[in-house]
């Protein structure tokens, strides 16, 4: 390699202004560099004609016995001047290559030469620009950390007649997004349970990210009880488990629930209670033929017209109201069909049962006889 630059300076006879030359570095000073480009003396580099970008020493940038390309800007004989430009065939080269990646799409590395005011600046052969608002996907507040980074990028405006190169490192993340979303939209299908972590919240839900595809948990689906609003149920950025309801590839609109992946109430409903208890519950809604009463959370059972009171009634609301307290009694159990029946009629009875047997014991040595203190009441539980 050495050799061959040799013969190609030993071929330089004359210069003009504009001539591409080799040449090597002689000299190294603070502000400028000497070369011997095979001339009757040697040529300059100002340090200002070294790198597109700001320069502190001349001795950032070469070394004595490198090898480097120049572009002769002056020449001037009488005065044995000389001066040569190494940024201006970085340049030339940059914008051909840039020009390139910015017709076809293609990305490119560069590494982080200065944090300024706006966004950062790289060195390509040309001073590079990155926007602040094109640096992340998402605001940030503080640069300084950014400087010496590696980032991939993407030419988004060219014009080497005004020296003006703008890059994007915003456009690469977001095609890498677009790419994990397609990936995970091909491959969600109805009832998957996935990990992923709450992004946005809203009065009617919450956007969960299930891998680059955002999905809408809505506020019936968070929990197995009533949440008025999300927020009371999540934070933004708590790490979820969810389970896959219903998936729209083509308008990328993807169901979730929270609460599909937990244990409901109609599981766990039988641990709680069994047939023939009593217990307490809120009537939750009167219809014609009777009354739903939760009884545990998320659980209502229905007792029946007929088990609503020992006399007759035409319609539940002769005797109830929504959001009364009631005791019933639990007479027949279905969790795995969601099916309690209960009666307050029997939980009365149960209670009147109650009483008679407490004060048998209390009286058992009296020779008042119970059916003559409680004759109607005994005659209700035959």
């Amino acid at each position: 390699m050495v050799e061959e630059m040799k013969s190609e300076m030993a071929e330089v006879t004359s210069l003009n202004r504009g001539d591409v030359v080799k040449g090597k570095v002689t000299k190294v000073e603070e502000n400028q560099v000497l070369v011997d480009v095979n001339y009757k003396f040697d040529g300059v580099i100002p340090i200002s004609e070294l790198s597109s970008l700001h320069v502190d020493k001349a001795s950032d940038v070469l070394s004595e016995g490198d090898e480097v390309e120049v572009k002769v800007l002056r020449l001037n004989d009488e005065e044995d001047k000389l001066v040569l430009s190494k940024k201006a065939i970085d340049a030339d080269r940059a914008w051909d290559q840039l020009q390139e990646k910015f017709e076809n799409g293609s990305t490119l590395e560069a590494e982080v030469a200065d944090v300024v005011k706006g966004g950062l600046v790289v060195d390509l052969g040309v001073r590079g620009f990155i926007p602040a608002s094109l640096v992340e996907r998402h605001f940030v507040e503080d640069f300084s950390d950014y400087k010496g980074r590696t980032l991939t990028l993407k030419v988004v405006e060219i014009d080497p007649t005004k020296n003006k190169l703008i890059l994007s490192r915003k456009a690469v993340l977001d095609e890498e997004l677009d790419r994990k979303k397609l990936e995970t939209l091909d491959q969600l299908e109805a009832g998957q349970v996935l990990e992923g972590t709450v992004q946005r919240i809203t009065d009617f839900g919450a956007f969960v990210d299930i891998g680059g595809v955002d999905g809408l948990v809505h506020v019936s689906e968070l929990a197995w009880t009533r949440v008025e609003h999300p927020s009371e149920a999540l934070s933004e950025g708590d790490a979820v488990k969810v389970k896959v309801l219903k998936v729209d590839k083509e308008k990328e609109r993807i169901s979730l629930s929270i609460k599909e992946t937990q244990a409901g109430p109609w599981d766990q409903v039988s641990q709680a209670i069994k047939a023939g208890d009593v217990v307490k519950g809120t009537v939750k809604r009167l219809v014609s033929f009777g009354a739903f009463v939760e009884v545990y959370d998320g659980v209502e059972g229905l007792v029946h017209i007929s088990q609503i009171s020992r006399r007759h009634i035409a319609a539940p609301n002769e005797v109830l109201e929504e959001g009364q307290e009631v005791q019933v009694k639990i007479l027949d159990m279905q969790p795995d069909q969601k099916r309690i029946s209960l009666s307050i009629k029997e939980a009365e009875q149960e209670a009147d049962r109650q009483e008679l047997e407490n004060l048998d014991k209390n009286n058992n040595s009296m020779n008042v006889t119970l059916g003559d203190v409680f004759g109607d009441k005994l005659r209700h539980l035959k």
